[in-house]
Formats: structure tokens, C-alpha cells, sequence
């Protein structure tokens, strides 16, 4: 497994912007597929984006497509979160994941096996 580590949430104006990072641990993170989730109170975790090893695959959720860009640099061991058009519905706690797996992106939580501990992000209306 891969340590994550979250950072960059915060408090922001509906249509503002806000960056996302989250620090990976150890030498194997170009071995991960990336994803990032988020949770909203009393919702289900639910599937943000993903961004294959080499970040050639993105996948976005339908809900942040053309607002949300999904990035790695595997040098600064790092994938990043930059939303853009921020709606009060964005408002979660977002969670980087990581999955070893080779292949195809998934979206589902239970598919990837290593969490960072959130970062909250809040879109006042």
C-alpha cells in the first residue's frame, strides 16, 4: 500500500476554484492508478475522476466533467484536483484512493485499497 496525504480543501464562493493535493508516500507511486472521491454528509462515497499510472486514461463523473481536471507528477509523487466552476452541491470531503491494479480505471471505492485522510471542501452559495 501507498501512504496519501490530502491537502488545498477550504472554503470557496459558488463559481470559484479551488486545487487539490494529495502527497503519495514511497517510490512505487507511478505504479498506481489515481482516483479521487468524495462524501458528502449522509451521501454515499461516490467517484470523482481517475487518472491511469502515466496519466495517458482520465475518467471523469459525469457531474464534474468540464469543471474538474485530474493531474499527476509522478517526480513530485503527487496527483492533483483542480476544480474549477464550484457549485455548492460540490461541498464533501474529498479523498484521494490509490489502485495497483493494471488496466482499466475504476470508480468504484471498494476497488481501490489505499485512502488518504480527506480534505474538506465547502461552496457557499
Amino acid at each position: 500500500q501507498v501512504q496519501l496525504v490530502e491537502s488545498g480543501g477550504g472554503l470557496v464562493q459558488a463559481g470559484g476554484s479551488l486545487r487539490l493535493s494529495c502527497a503519495a508516500s514511497g517510490r512505487t507511486f507511478s505504479r498506481y492508478n489515481m482516483g479521487w472521491f468524495r462524501q458528502a454528509p449522509g451521501k454515499e462515497r461516490e467517484f470523482v475522476c481517475a487518472i491511469s499510472r502515466s496519466g495517458s486514461d482520465i475518467l471523469y463523473a459525469d457531474s464534474v466533467k468540464g469543471r474538474f481536471t485530474i493531474s499527476r507528477d509522478n517526480a513530485k509523487n503527487t496527483v492533483y484536483l483542480q476544480m474549477n466552476s464550484l457549485k455548492p452541491e460540490d461541498t464533501a470531503v474529498y479523498y484521494c484512493a490509490a489502485n495497483p491494479s493494471v488496466g482499466l480505471l475504476y470508480t468504484r471505492a471498494y476497488e481501490y485499497d489505499s485512502w488518504g485522510q480527506g480534505t474538506q471542501v465547502t461552496v457557499s452559495s
